[in-house]
Parts: structure tokens; sequence; C-alpha cells
């Protein structure tokens, strides 16, 4: 499996750099995960509890699931299942940040870096030049990862003395980031702002369409994703090599995509409302 050795001032330099692009993500994710903590102390869980909840599982969809089905006495299998199908969509997500490693890149590194793949992670991290180098991902780890698993300890120990509205208007927080994320390459490269746009729609058309519209929220980001990731291969087809348009073209077309797929209308209560946020993380 290789191991971690081998530590140099290269590195080093892309450690420091992850912190640095983590910070303003774990920001966001200290705001989203708040909300997720209301959730959680709603199934009778203690802050210890949610805190462990978000450190080993750091995807909201998933961590909500859970947490409902909690609250149904669901089965551990059925957790399971529905975890699955709610975090799908980390499946392309590693597929597509395999390619980037350099080759011979160790095992341990890549299943380590896929502990903690986010959708703000794997952003980031695409969108850099040249091979990915898994220190990266381990910085921007550092700041993010602690943030969400404080922040829903936090929500579960003040959440509910905040007000509703205010709760929910912090998870909007981290819509602004997926927009940092995939606007700089959607203005660089006409053909990348062109997908992430029919992203958005096409998001949009499957939350109402018959049929797809009863899909899961994972399912339809699988779905669109796969599908105008080949169109844009198809219609617009870059040479192997060409680093810069290809990290762009990943950061912005599954960027969007998956920003769109979350933007789903809710109907029960705050913090169901606050979920369509929190599906971003």
């Amino acid at each position: 499996m290789g191991d971690l050795r081998g530590f140099s001032a290269r590195h080093g330099q892309a450690l420091r750099d992850g912190v640095r692009d983590g910070i303003p993500i774990g920001l966001g994710y200290l705001a989203v995960s708040f909300s997720l903590g209301i959730a959680a102390r709603n199934v009778g869980l203690d802050p210890l509890q949610g805190l462990l909840a978000s450190l080993l599982n750091n995807a909201s969809a998933g961590e909500y699931a859970a947490f409902t089905l909690m609250a149904a006495s669901g089965t551990l299998l059925e957790m399971a299942v529905v975890t699955l199908v709610a975090n799908a969509r980390y499946l392309l997500m590693s597929c597509a940040l395999s390619q980037r490693f350099a080759p011979g890149t160790p095992a341990i590194h890549r299943i380590l870096v896929g502990f903690d793949l986010t959708d703000e992670i794997f952003g980031i991290a695409v969108a850099r030049d040249g091979f990915v180098d898994p220190y990266y991902s381990y910085g921007a780890m550092i700041p993010a990862l602690p943030c969400w698993a404080g922040g829903t300890a936090l929500g579960i120990v003040v959440g509910n003395i905040m007000p509703p509205r205010v709760v929910s208007a912090l998870s909007v927080a981290l819509f602004g980031m997926f927009l940092a994320i995939i606007v700089p390459p959607a203005r660089r490269n006409r053909a990348v702002g062109a997908f992430v746009l029919l992203s958005f729609l096409a998001s949009w058309a499957f939350t109402w369409a018959p049929l797809v519209s009863a899909w899961s929220g994972g399912t339809r980001t699988i779905v669109l994703t796969v599908a105008l990731s080949s169109l844009a291969a198809l219609l617009f087809p870059v040479a192997e090599g060409d680093d810069a348009i290809v990290s762009e073209g990943a950061a912005g077309a599954e960027g969007g995509a998956e920003a769109a797929a979350d933007v789903t209308p809710q109907t029960t209560g705050p913090v169901l409302d606050a979920q369509g946020a929190v599906d971003a993380a």
C-alpha cells in the first residue's frame, strides 16, 4: 500500500496551501453544521455523540439521513443503504480525483484523501493545475473537519436558542462557496460557463419532471454529472496534458451539477428548510 514517508518541501508547501484554502471552507462548514446539530439534538444526541458523528462522517446528507432513521428507530442496514444512496455522488468525485494523482501515488494517500472528500475540498483540489498533491487535501482537511464536527456539537448545545430564520440564513453560506468555486473557471472558459449554466437548468428541470423528480438528490446528481460531463467531453475534447483546462472543466461542470442539484424546495419546518443548504456539504 505504500507509506507516508518522503515528506518534502514541495509537500510542505502543498499542505500550507491546503490549510489556507480550507479556512473559508471550514468557516462555511461551521455555519452549515450548526443547523445539522439541531437535527441531532432533536433525536437525542448529546454534544460528544454529535461531534463524533460529524468527525467520522463528514457528509451532511448522509448524517441527516442517519439522524432521521434514528428518530424512526430504523435498523443499521437501513441506515447503511440510505447513507450510500445519499452520498453516492462521492463515488464519481473519487473516480475523477483518482485520475489527477501522480502515477505511483501510494494507496494509503488515496484512502486518506477519500476519507474527507467533500464537494468543496474536491472542487479546490481539481481546480489546481497539474497533479493533485495529497498533502494539499490534508491541509484543507485541517480546518474543515474540526469546524464541521465542532459546528454540529455547537448546534446541539445552543441551537434551540437561536431563531430558526437565523439558523436557515447561516446555512446559505455554503452556496456562496460553491459560486466562488465555479464562477472563476466559468468566466475564463465559455464552454465551462455554458455547461455550468446548463447543469443548473437541467437540475431544476429534474426537480420537477415526472419520474425523475422522485429520485433521490444523490441519484439525480450522478445522472446529471455523468450525462453533462460526457456531453462536454464529446463537444469540447481536451488534449491529454492540458491540465489547466481539465481542472477548470472538472471544477466547473461537476461542481455546477452538484450545487444545482442541492437547490431543492423544502416545505417542512425550519430544520428541514436548512437541509436544502446542508446537502451542499
